[in-house]
């Protein structure tokens, strides 16, 4: 048995409890567009007050957190990919992802992107490179705090998937488990990998991952009418906005990784997964 304290700020535990509660009711709304009688040539709705002026940002000048801050703020909003994988031991590691997206449908290929650290190695991005095999499971609402628990720089003996007590669930193409509460999983193999620099520098501080899509596995329950796409209103999805907010049908939720945990002790229990992920 583990003991495991991840600490809080004041600040932090303030940004989380001073927020209004989490509305279960609000869902999505399919609307007409803002402008409904647009048309060519029409530019675009005044809505900038042309009176304040604008403020350029040269990144050549910026530091990491600059950079972070307006880049995670304005890239927005961006879904979360809670990514699966294995060691080349067999050890298995869950994370979640907000630099994620879709490269294309032909062949069907995601991005995924680690931000590394000169402390420790990313652990996602080490299994990869040894099993060239992961899983992409989309955060809904309902896996909100155990997604963002499996963030925690938590030491490698720690297994997310008890920390967080979301359940591995057997992948058919590949032995990274999908996450059984997630309404869609996908089945993924390295296509791409490609460590990334900042000019002018050797030091590796991303690395750029495309998998390629093998087999999804989407819960009945949140396909649309016809059958072969996904209903957003059923699926109910978050998304990363800047900083530590997470954007829900239009509500942002507080996740702070320090504020929901603050000083909190974690009783992690050693156990195996031998029996529960595929071999």
């Amino acid at each position: 048995m583990l003991k495991y304290t991840i600490p809080a700020t004041a600040r932090h535990l303030r940004f989380y409890t001073e927020r209004m509660q989490f509305n279960p009711q609000a869902t999505f709304q399919f609307t007409q567009s803002p402008n409904p009688s647009w048309t060519y040539g029409d530019g675009a709705k005044p809505w900038l007050d042309p009176t304040i002026s604008r403020k350029s940002f040269d990144f050549t000048d910026l530091s990491s957190r600059e950079s972070y801050k307006i880049l995670t703020s304005t890239i927005i909003p961006r879904p979360i990919a809670l990514v699966s994988s294995l060691s080349a031991d067999g050890v298995p590691n869950l994370a979640p992802f907000s630099y994620f997206s879709m490269v294309g449908h032909i062949p069907p290929l995601l991005s995924i992107s680690c931000s590394l650290s000169q402390k420790r190695s990313k652990d996602t991005r080490e299994n990869i490179c040894a099993t060239k095999e992961f899983t992409v499971s989309i955060v809904s609402e309902a896996l909100a705090e155990a997604a963002n628990c499996t963030a925690a720089e938590a030491p490698a003996s720690v297994d997310e998937w008890i920390l967080s007590g979301l359940t591995p669930a057997p992948s058919t193409l590949v032995k990274p488990a999908c996450v059984m509460e997630s309404a869609v999983s996908l089945e993924c193999e390295l296509y791409f990998l490609k460590d990334i620099s900042p000019p002018n520098s050797e030091l590796v501080t991303t690395t750029l991952i495309l998998g390629l899509i093998k087999k999804a596995h989407i819960h009945e329950s949140v396909l649309a009418d016809d059958g072969s796409s996904v209903d957003p209103r059923k699926l109910r999805p978050i998304a990363r906005m800047g900083g530590t907010p997470v954007f829900s049908r239009g509500s942002t939720l507080s996740a702070s990784r320090g504020a929901q945990r603050e000083r909190l002790t974690i009783t992690y229990w050693e156990a195996s997964h031998q029996n529960l992920l595929p071999s």
